[in-house]
């Protein structure tokens, strides 16, 4: 017990002694050099742009338009669609089937712009899907995927279409 804190004593000691060598190598201050300081040029900034406001970027909470980032592909089968009355409209919600387990990013892909096409409005049920995953039972397989529709637009509409790749599924009024 004597030799632990005579040897503790002799280390406290001598690494408190280092800080007196303030140039020295044994100073773990100095082990990585100094810091170093650059001067850099400012940013050139558009004349008419903002300071105050940032520049746009992709968040969470903020996307690239869809049509450029989403790599979705149609689904294998559409079982079944549901209207539900929510408010100011209606939520179309769809569930399918993929051919593969691990399809994510979900999505009711509108036809046509979201215009209904003779009283009919259109969705592709669209997913991304991994091709070196296993196919697994059905129920490992199934995803859904809900749409807001606003009342104005079904106003115009008499029938809801969902199309995949092998199946469609619709629901009238």
């Amino acid at each position: 017990m004597r030799g632990l804190v005579t040897l503790l004593t002799i280390s406290s000691l001598s690494l408190a002694g280092c800080s007196g060598f303030g140039d020295s190598r044994a100073n773990p201050a100095n082990w990585f050099g100094p810091g170093r300081t650059a001067e850099q040029s400012a940013p050139v900034q558009d004349p008419a742009a903002n300071p105050l406001i940032p520049e746009q970027s992709n968040s969470i909470f903020r996307r690239k338009s869809d049509a450029e980032t989403y790599a979705g592909t149609p689904i294998y089968a559409v079982q079944n669609v549901v209207v539900a009355p929510s408010a100011g409209g209606a939520i179309v919600k769809a569930t399918g089937v993929s051919l593969r387990q691990g399809a994510f990013d979900v999505r009711l892909w509108p036809e046509n712009g979201g215009a209904p096409v003779d009283g009919m409005l259109t969705y592709t049920m669209r997913a991304i899907q991994l091709v070196n995953t296993p196919q697994g039972p059905e129920q490992t397989r199934r995803v859904s995927a809900g749409q807001f529709v606003s009342s104005q637009t079904l106003d115009r509409v008499r029938g809801v279409r969902v199309l995949s790749q092998t199946t469609t599924a619709t629901s009238n009024r």
